[in-house]
């Protein structure tokens, strides 16, 4: 495996190609964005199991993703439930959770290794508010929030291409995580701008819902309004992560051979 180094400017066109690709198969990827959004709201109505199965799950959703924007490059139509075919491979399905159930045990332990060291300091600061004061909690968090950031964005390094590398490439567990955190490593200025982009993006969603309550609507209505913009926007997230897959590990980073992107000019 070879993962390219490309510069920061590239985290733009990830975003500018996942937009593309979602607009050759709108109704498609729409339809997997709310797939997926029903989903998250099941796992959230079984608490505290469903978060956590979701979030093993994860791995096999990024692949089914993938799968989908491969498709379309390839000029064939998406059918969302269709995509859980791509799990029936021999192993992969095992694997995969196995790669969800470590993710979740690695942000356990960096959970405790963050916040344990301040565990007597966040126990006091909780016996002494009053009147439902939390800045004084919120100042007792900062640090530990901010340890447990930093060792999560590794983490996410770490597992970001990995599902691809071990449905794709046939890679274990170690190998595909190694070859995921390098992979991430040597494109750091491209993923701080494809970041910056989608929170920008997402921040301009948010802010237009803001001028709407503005506006005279009810929260209610504002965020049903909101709504289908935020699953259309989650779509063409989806729809990007195939461009930063294909451009760091090259066309022949699946075993079969897709249609090339569109050229860059």
């Amino acid at each position: 495996m070879q993962a390219s180094s490309l510069p920061p400017n590239a985290g733009i066109r990830w975003v500018r190609e996942g937009w593309a690709l979602f607009r050759r198969q709108p109704v498609a990827m729409f339809t997997w964005a709310l797939t997926i959004g029903f989903m998250v709201l099941v796992a959230s109505q079984l608490q505290p199991v469903g978060p956590l199965l979701f979030v093993v799950l994860m791995p096999s959703i990024t692949v089914m993703t993938l799968q989908a924007c491969r498709d379309i490059v390839a000029g064939k139509p998406v059918y969302p439930l269709q995509l859980f075919a791509v799990l029936k491979r021999p192993g992969l399905a095992r694997r995969l959770l196995a790669m969800g159930g470590a993710y979740v045990a690695l942000v356990l332990a960096v959970g405790m290794l963050a916040f344990l060291p301040f565990a007597d300091t966040l126990r006091d600061t909780l016996e002494q508010i009053s009147d439902n004061d939390l800045a004084p909690l919120l100042v007792a968090m900062r640090f530990p929030i901010a340890i447990f950031g930093l060792l999560y964005v590794a983490i996410a390094a770490l597992f970001w291409h990995a599902p691809a590398l071990v449905a794709w490439q046939g890679l274990g567990l170690r190998k595909a995580l190694f070859f995921s955190g390098v992979a991430c490593w040597r494109n750091k200025g491209a993923f701080v701008v494809y970041g910056l982009a989608w929170f920008v993006i997402v921040s301009a969603l948010e802010i237009a819902g803001g001028l709407l309550v503005e506006a005279g609507l009810s929260e209610n209505l504002a965020g049903l309004i909101q709504m289908p913009f935020n699953f259309l926007a989650a779509a063409a997230l989806y729809c990007s992560f195939y461009p930063v897959y294909v451009s760091i590990f090259g066309q022949d980073a699946f075993e079969r051979p897709a249609m090339a992107l569109p050229e860059r000019h």
